[in-house]
């Protein structure tokens, strides 16, 4: 029985051989891992990036940045043409933007093919300002950033009122008459509706118009309304059109 005994014993201590490198394993492993953390932990955190200081360069940067000019009505009321979009930063710090499309455009070159991002960026209070803007950089933030100035450099009054036939209320809740957009192959029109009404739209449309701060409206899309960038064009347009009418 002491012979039987000694030989079932041994296969058992042959097995924890195996089971005692597996743990010297994973304690190794451990340690890898405590070293990884213990450098990773050592890293120097990101530095928030430092505020620019704006140094108008034009005559009308001087005017609001010196306090004469304290509104965007007085701007467009004479005419004044805005070249800094520090300007619309400085006078309407709350305004909003909504990123409208986002791709990818290649070039072909000598050295290969070149890359950038385009992105379509608008802006506005919902309130009665409206910009829209295009813009191309080899990274998307700088793009994103590119267009948001160019659409405030392009920011425009909108004319709000109230031109339906079924609600003359004279308050400022949707566009005073019947207007068209055109933007690439798309053609978008504007309708007045009564008040309650809200945007009678798709989605794109409508986050465009009420960024405008248009509150019920009717709307007829014509074309390649997929392409975004040629639909918030169409709209820039038929809100822009709101100041040139014509008696036809």
């Amino acid at each position: 029985m002491s012979e039987q005994q000694t030989n079932k014993d041994k296969p058992a201590a042959e097995t924890s051989k195996p089971n005692e490198k597996s743990t010297g394993n994973g304690r190794r492993d451990d340690r890898r891992g405590d070293r990884r953390g213990d450098r990773r932990g050592n890293r120097r955190p990101r530095q928030p990036e430092p505020e620019k200081i704006w140094l108008p360069r034009t005559r009308l940067g001087t005017l609001v940045q010196s306090g004469s000019v304290q509104s965007l009505d007085t701007i467009f009321q004479n005419g004044w043409k805005i070249k800094e979009y520090e300007i619309v930063n400085k006078l309407m710090p709350d305004i909003k933007s909504l990123v409208v499309h986002v791709g990818v455009v290649q070039k072909q070159t000598d050295a290969g093919e070149s890359t950038r991002f385009k992105s379509v960026v608008a802006v506005g209070d919902e309130n009665g300002w409206f910009g829209v803007g295009t813009g191309k950089k080899p990274q998307l933030k700088n793009a994103i950033d590119s267009a948001t100035q160019n659409a405030l450099l392009n920011i425009i009054p909108v004319k709000l009122g109230c031109g339906s036939w079924e609600c003359r209320c004279g308050t400022n809740h949707s566009i005073p008459y019947r207007t068209v957009g055109r933007g690439g192959s798309v053609k978008i029109e504007l309708i007045p509706g009564p008040k309650g009404l809200g945007l009678v739209a798709g989605e794109t449309i409508r986050n465009l118009l009420a960024l405008a701060g248009v509150k019920d409206v009717w709307s007829k899309s014509f074309g390649s309304t997929s392409t975004m960038p040629s639909v918030a064009n169409a709209v820039y347009d038929s809100i822009r059109q709101l100041h040139s009418m014509s008696l036809q």
